[in-house]
């Protein structure tokens, strides 16, 4: 149990430090003076690439209990 909750833990920080910007969109973010726009952008793209991810373990996380509820 407590590997899962380091694994876990390392994952979700592992995850809050990706760059999700393609080579196209950081050429033209680049640019810019600020770079508020360029982390706008990237974290709206981690934060769309989260959702998907989240909800199937959301799921899977409802069958197992589901499972292990009808087993006993």
């Amino acid at each position: 149990m407590k590997n899962k909750i380091i694994i876990f833990l390392f994952t979700v920080l592992f995850f809050l430090e990706t760059n999700a910007q393609c080579a196209m969109c950081r050429a033209v973010l680049e640019s810019e003076e600020g770079q508020t726009a360029a982390e706008g952008i990237n974290d709206g793209i981690v934060y769309l690439m989260a959702i998907p991810y989240i909800l199937v373990a959301g799921l899977g996380y409802f069958i197992y209990r589901k499972y292990n509820t009808l087993k006993k």
